[in-house]
């Protein structure tokens, strides 16, 4: 079985919770304007395909310093077959296994994924529909709905939102998703909330701007209110 990866980083504690092995999977079905990763977004070419029993490899090699994987993209949810096998295997290692996902594949109709993952990092860009695709260039009503699908479960680990100054409606966004999970926050859900860095992304959206400190504390501020426990502001 082959997976088309982008890079595999050995060692990372950004990636979920403690240091973990985070496979970057190449191919992306939304083309966010803000994007940090552009040259992930293309679905790439056949000499970025590694054999499963490759990739199983370079994390057993790590297995001694590692609390578990996290695999994300571009869009990992697109190659599911591949991670279902991948964590199989890294389940019998004794490693915990984590999706970080932009939530447009209708996780509640694959069973067997939600089984084997422990937790998901859920990204909501924007709860408005209009803005959503707007960013995106797709839907996110199966994103909203796997949130609240999610945290139903107990597996929804983390929410994030990138914040835009002006380019987007941030503090529409920190509500609608506080509200939407509202009856679930008595559940650990982190909501981690990114500001926007020019650096990295296409030319075309290079001038969007920062948020400042206070618009980020604002936010975190609203994002406690409604409910969250522990709220991430980023640097």
């Amino acid at each position: 079985m082959l997976g088309r990866i982008s890079q595999i980083i050995d060692s990372s504690v950004v990636d979920g919770p403690g240091n973990r092995t985070a496979i970057f999977f190449q191919g992306c079905n939304f083309n966010c304007h803000y994007c940090h990763n552009p040259e992930t977004i293309s679905h790439g070419n056949p000499k970025q395909d590694m054999e499963l029993s490759e990739v199983v490899e370079r994390i057993k090699r790590n297995r001694p310093f590692i609390k578990g994987i996290t695999v994300s993209g571009g869009e990992c949810s697109l190659q599911y077959a591949f991670i279902e096998a991948l964590f199989l295997e890294t389940k019998k290692m004794g490693l915990s296994n984590y999706i970080d996902t932009n939530g447009s594949l209708a996780f509640w109709e694959l069973p067997a994924i939600i089984e084997l993952t422990d937790g998901f990092m859920l990204d909501v860009k924007a709860t408005d529909a209009k803005s959503h695709m707007e960013l995106t260039g797709e839907d996110n009503a199966v994103v909203l709905k796997n949130a609240e699908f999610l945290a139903s479960i107990g597996k929804l680990h983390e929410v994030r939102t990138v914040v835009v100054k002006d380019e987007l409606n941030n503090q529409k966004t920190v509500e609608e998703v506080g509200d939407l999970l509202q009856e679930h926050l008595d559940q650990p859900i982190r909501y981690k909330l990114i500001p926007f860095r020019p650096h990295g992304v296409r030319t075309a959206y290079g001038h969007w701007q920062s948020p400042d400190l206070e618009e980020m504390e604002r936010l975190k501020d609203l994002a406690l209110a409604k409910g969250f426990k522990e709220v991430i502001v980023t640097s």
